[in-house]
């Protein structure tokens, strides 16, 4: 009975924390509240007390007050988490180790695969570990591990019933250690293997900046960590900033990270003096951000990409230079991720991450995406019964239309165009990587302007087969340009490393490739959201003195 009060205490105290406190402890935020009448709020804790009381007392089988409060990955979700999940799909219950992955993402260095992994729902409802992104660059993408991939095994022990932390304990381990993962692939009917060697993962925020053409630059920023900022103002000498004529800004696959980081990317490229987001919730007061440093000058036309994955600050960034017409906007929908979480201490070895206000961008619009009557897999994953219309419409500053409620709408939509079934199986059976290291165990090394010749498509072929990999002959030659590809760029980063290989795959994105074509209208855009803002001051200007 003791513990079932402590426990009991743990939830009224995490309770008044979610229902009266509101921002008084985050680290993001600043709130004030008014004096709560908790009246309800107590008659619900006594409940619940006696309700846990009953279970314990009365269930057939011993009651571990942990697990109920708590919850594991095997029985589903623990009163707290069970609690938040009511509020929306990102306040969360952080235990010790959960925090500290969600420190090392923001922070980030720890030696391991390089991966983003989840506790999700799968299909059945039951949690799985699910891979949420390969890290660019890292040994997991290198292997071929794709989002979406549940991990069944690591190093022949089965995942089932483990939770998150403990399957990111086993994934990570010593710089150059292997580690064996079993995955289950949709589409695929046997478990995928994967041997994969550990490596430092630094988390870099900037992991491309070069020219795609003369005087167009080209930077991917994949994250927004803690080094982004400084990252970016390297990147942006690399390239010669003073000196180029425009800009390709990919933030595809960027699902978010630090606010300041965020604020501080697009304060290079706006104005000095211009909004770049604001948030605001019940309890919170609202807070604004604006460019402190500006652009210095620097006006070139800019091109963003955005994909579904692109979330939270990274929507924060677009959101701002599409506002203000700063940049032309190409690709998805964004995934529309806008409610700020505040870190709340509850005791030495718990964390709440507590939604306390919503992101609106310098429109006013909102980011975040509908959640209501959405299931949490549905919201996260299936993105053709979560999207809800637009709700909202604004205006840039140039008088265009925009729309919020749904994540960022891109000026120009692109969608990647789909896998043919042969590349689709060729992708999934990881044979590019196994190729790879068959071929270089014979060749030992290739010349970096290496091209797949006639003889290398050859022994491909005969490797497929090898493989009991089949493919029909004319299948084959219709994707001859797809499997030439991939193949120079399996073995360029073996042997001249992961950035020359990126270089040449974003070197063959077509998305980029049109967005460099689109630098016109991008400073087109620009040039008219100019002329709109002066005729408006001049319109004020002659009302203010007839």
């Amino acid at each position: 009975m003791i513990k079932t009060r402590r426990l009991v205490l743990f939830v009224i105290t995490t309770i008044l924390l979610c229902t009266v406190l509101g921002g008084l402890y985050g680290q993001q935020v600043d709130a004030t509240t008014a004096e709560p009448d908790d009246s309800d709020v107590r008659k619900s804790i006594s409940s619940f007390s006696k309700l846990l009381d009953l279970v314990e007392q009365n269930y057939a089988d011993p009651v571990n007050s942990d697990k109920v409060i708590f919850g594991t990955s095997t029985n589903g979700l623990g009163a707290i988490a069970g609690m938040l999940r009511t509020l929306d799909p990102h306040s969360s219950f952080l235990d010790p180790h959960t925090f500290e992955q969600f420190q090392e993402d923001q922070e980030g260095k720890y030696y391991g695969v390089g991966m983003q992994i989840g506790q999700m729902p799968g299909k059945m409802g039951k949690l799985v570990t699910m891979v949420i992104e390969p890290m660019p660059g890292s040994p997991a993408f290198r292997a071929g591990l794709r989002p979406g991939d549940v991990i069944i095994g690591v190093d022949g022990k089965s995942t089932d019933g483990l939770d998150n932390a403990k399957v990111a304990s086993m994934l990570k381990g010593p710089k150059g250690t292997e580690v064996h993962i079993s995955v289950s692939r949709e589409g695929s009917d046997q478990p995928l293997q994967f041997n994969i060697t550990r490596d430092e993962i630094g988390g870099r925020g900037v992991d491309a900046a070069f020219l795609i053409h003369p005087g167009i630059a080209y930077i991917h920023v994949a994250t927004f960590n803690e080094k982004t900022n400084d990252e970016l103002i390297q990147a942006l000498k690399k390239v010669d900033e003073k000196n180029i004529k425009g800009m390709v800004l990919d933030l595809r696959g960027n699902r978010g990270g630090l606010l300041q980081e965020a604020v501080d990317v697009a304060d290079h490229f706006l104005e000095k003096g211009q909004l770049i987001v604001s948030h605001h919730g019940r309890n919170s007061q609202e807070k604004r951000w604006f460019a402190t440093r500006g652009n210095q000058g620097n006006e070139y036309p800019i091109v963003v990409l955005i994909n579904r994955y692109s979330a939270s600050a990274a929507e924060i960034v677009a959101g701002a230079l599409q506002d203000h017409d700063r940049a032309l906007v190409m690709g998805e929908p964004s995934f529309g991720k806008g409610l700020v979480q505040s870190e709340y201490p509850l005791s030495e070895k718990a964390f709440l991450l507590l939604t306390t206000a919503r992101y609106y961008t310098p429109s006013g619009r909102l980011i975040q995406r509908n959640y209501a009557n959405v299931s949490l897999y549905d919201y996260l994953y299936d993105r053709n019964t979560a999207l809800l219309p637009h709700t909202e419409i604004t205006h840039t500053d140039g008088g265009r239309e925009v729309f919020g409620g749904g994540g960022i709408t891109p000026d120009v939509a692109f969608t990647d165009p789909k896998l043919t079934p042969t590349q689709e199986l060729l992708a999934q059976s990881a044979v590019f990587f196994d190729f790879g290291k068959h071929y270089l165990a014979v060749h030992k090394t290739i010349p970096q302007d290496f091209t797949a010749t006639d003889d290398v498509l050859h022994e491909f072929k005969d490797f497929l087969t090898e493989e009991k990999i089949q493919i029909s002959d004319q299948d084959f030659k219709d994707n001859q340009d797809f499997i030439k590809t991939r193949i120079r760029g399996q073995l360029v980063a073996v042997i001249y490393g992961e950035g020359e290989a990126n270089r040449i795959s974003i070197l063959n994105d077509q998305l980029v490739q049109d967005a460099a074509q689109h630098m016109t209208q991008a400073a087109d855009l620009l040039a008219n959201a100019k002329k709109y803002m002066a005729s408006r001051n001049q319109a004020k200007t002659a009302l203010a003195h007839p």
